[in-house]
């Protein structure tokens, strides 16, 4: 109640009393002059010591300074403020206790004395009930969004029991969201989660778990996942249960084995290549050693397959291969791996054999039904191939040696002739290494010119003269002594120095010519062999009108040897190469004509000018089959206007018989083995006289 009521201070207090807030009448110092019972209620203070207090008293402290301020300022100017405006506010109750509270402004003035009165509501409730609407609507769209959501979100207790599950978790596992409710996490895994011992599952501790998992759909069938767990807690801090995120990630196992399968596999024919072989073999190897069984390695190295690409095209080749591959698979067990390494090779693993079992059979077999004519294209090609085999654990107890010993037999069945199989034998390793060694020590020579050339005298039958001279290479190493050219030529050849020592003979040979022709007074002629891939090079052209002009010997005195075989090995490109030599003057030979497996027609489709008939024919003259197979080749050659020589010629029968038949030329040991150059004129000079 005011101090000294007046009449009217008594009718502003039945007021005050009446209305339904509290109402709080302050005068200009702050202090409470007037209060209602509504105050009392909300303040928890009696009327009395309501009567006793500053209005800062009826607010926490941390607003108290602030509110004094604006009080006074209030006083001076003052207006009326509905209930609501301004910033949020808290009242103190006597418990200590606060409470949110609006509050109204209505500046009163009584006589001279200037007076503020505080209409206060508690609006505790209201925001209660405003909170509880906002979690309302809060959750509502919680669960709009986990309703929407593409991934499946499943809510557990401590126990691993699913709680909650989102329409897209139904889904995922082909289920009712109320058959999910209750159940086990468990019961949806399509892998196995680990337990504990009372049953409860490990789904996570007190850190996330992020792993590929699987689910199982209602049918059994099961989903790959992507699952994320998170360990929930209660308010208290302790373990509430978890929250499983997880989506289908089918597509990307999908794509991911794609990705695998074309890591691991040939494009061409679908079998595994190195990669995967090696890994098989490794995991084949440990069955073999645990099962005390025995394993088969076998490498198919196609032969002359290089000769079908580049005289039909690679897509004749490829279709091959592709026949190729399916008769492996046809032919091999159900247990086998059939890999490719590249180009031609074909690799077969046979697992789980018992110790002792009949390989060589089986190979023949191979070689039977694998090997058989393939049609392509209406192409019949005939297929052969060299073999090498290896057998675990005689030939090695590892992946990488027995690969390494089986690449050496089926190099030993392709030297051996090819069309063969050969299996690993220790004593291979002796000649491998020693292949390599000659190889090493051959480019040292060709380095530092260990290599030499002699010359070996061409007879003409007719006239008994030195009509030209073959050169040959000869190397004498000071570490392995005298090297025959049939060892070192095929391990330059195999070494990629063929060029280099072809070089350096086509140089050599034709400045020695041109100095033994100004020695004799006449012309001779100069044949060099060359390498199918000297061939092939784009620069030996150009090598050999080098040298001719740098000797100063005319085109038409060289005379270019090539093999049979390359007569089938390459059409194009050997064709035109051969035919800008005859462009430019150079003569073609044909050497050991009628030991490989071509056919006299061949020769009308290249342009030659003499075949040299193979020295194991003029050998052998004597007997009625090769002297049959002479025969045919000088008729055949002279019908086709070639010269014919005969290589390897050592008894006077033997030049007889070729003279009688009409052989135009000789050469071997009868007349006189390779000498160096510095002996050509001499021996010349010697062989015309006779």
């Amino acid at each position: 109640m005011l101090r000294d009521a007046t009449d009217d201070d008594e009718r502003l207090r039945l007021i005050i009393e009446a209305v339904p807030s509290a109402m709080v009448l302050i005068d200009a110092n702050g202090r409470i002059v007037l209060v209602n019972s509504e105050a009392e209620q909300a303040f928890g203070y009696s009327r009395e010591e309501l009567l006793t207090l500053g209005v800062e008293d009826l607010m926490p402290a941390r607003f108290r300074a602030r509110h004094g301020t604006e009080r006074a300022s209030y006083v001076r100017q003052p207006s009326r403020r509905a209930m609501g405006v301004g910033r949020e506010l808290f009242g103190l109750r006597r418990d200590g206790t606060e409470m949110p509270i609006e509050i109204g402004l209505n500046p009163i003035v009584v006589g001279e004395d200037r007076f503020v009165l505080a209409s206060i509501i508690d609006i505790t409730e209201r925001l209660r009930g405003q909170e509880a609407e906002t979690l309302v609507r809060q959750d509502t769209l919680r669960r709009s969004i986990l309703d929407t959501m593409p991934f499946s979100i499943i809510t557990t207790d401590a126990a691993g029991r699913i709680r909650t599950a989102n329409p897209a978790a139904a889904r995922l596992v082909d289920r009712q969201q109320a058959e999910l409710i209750g159940r086990s996490l468990v019961e949806i895994d399509g892998a196995e989660r680990q337990l504990y011992p009372d049953g409860t599952p490990v789904l996570a501790h007190a850190v996330e778990n992020e792993a590929e998992w699987t689910y199982r759909r209602k049918d059994g069938s099961q989903v790959p996942v992507h699952e994320v767990i998170v360990p929930l807690a209660s308010e208290d801090g302790t373990p509430d249960g978890f929250l499983a995120v997880a989506y289908d990630i089918t597509q990307r196992i999908e794509a991911r084995a794609r990705i695998e399968h074309i890591v691991t596999h040939d494009s061409l024919t679908n079998l595994p290549n190195r990669s995967l072989l090696v890994r098989h073999l490794d995991q084949a190897l440990e069955a073999a050693e645990r099962d005390a069984t025995e394993l088969g390695l076998v490498l198919i190295d196609l032969d002359q397959f290089k000769r079908i690409n580049d005289s039909l095209g690679h897509h004749i080749g490829d279709e091959l291969l592709i026949v190729v591959a399916e008769r492996l698979l046809a032919w091999t067990r159900a247990d086998d791996v059939v890999a490719r390494l590249g180009g031609d090779e074909f690799v077969i693993v046979m697992e789980d054999l018992v110790p002792g079992t009949d390989l060589d059979r089986r190979l023949e077999e191979l070689m039977a039904d694998v090997l058989a004519p393939v049609v392509v294209h209406g192409y019949e090609l005939a297929v052969t191939a060299s073999i090498g085999g290896a057998r675990f654990p005689a030939d090695g107890r590892d992946a990488a040696t027995l690969l390494k010993h089986v690449d050496i037999a089926m190099y030993q069945a392709k030297a051996a002739g090819r069309n063969g199989i050969r299996w690993f034998e220790p004593q291979m390793l002796a000649e491998n290494n020693d292949r390599l060694a000659l190889s090493a020590a051959l480019r040292q020579a060709l380095d530092q010119d260990e290599l030499s050339l002699v010359y070996q005298p061409q007879v003409d039958l007719v006239t008994g003269e030195v009509v030209g001279v073959e050169a040959l290479a000869r190397w004498t190493s000071p570490s392995l002594g005298p090297v025959p050219p049939d060892r070192f030529i095929p391990v330059a050849e195999d070494g990629g120095m063929i060029a280099q020592l072809g070089g350096w003979v086509l140089s050599t040979a034709c400045t020695a010519l041109a100095q033994v022709q100004e020695q004799l007074g006449r012309p001779l002629r100069l044949a060099v062999n060359v390498s199918p891939r000297q061939l092939r090079g784009r620069t030996w052209l150009d090598e050999i009108a080098t040298a001719i002009e740098v000797a100063g010997i005319e085109p038409c005195q060289l005379e270019v040897e090539i093999t049979e075989g390359l007569l089938i090995e390459d059409h194009g490109d050997v064709v035109a190469m051969l035919e800008s030599l005859r462009t430019l003057g150079v003569s073609i030979v044909v050497d050991d004509f009628g030991r490989g497996y071509s056919s006299l027609a061949y020769l009308t489709q290249f342009p030659i000018d003499k075949l040299k008939i193979d020295r194991s024919f003029v050998q052998e003259i004597g007997t009625a089959k090769n002297a049959a197979i002479v025969d045919a080749i000088i008729v055949m050659a002279h019908a086709l206007g070639m010269t014919v020589v005969a290589e390897g010629v050592e008894t006077a029968d033997q030049e007889r018989y070729l003279r009688e038949r009409g052989c135009d030329e000789v050469q071997g040991y009868l007349y006189s083995p390779g000498v160096p150059a510095g002996s050509l004129e001499m021996v010349t000079r010697a062989l015309s006289r006779q």
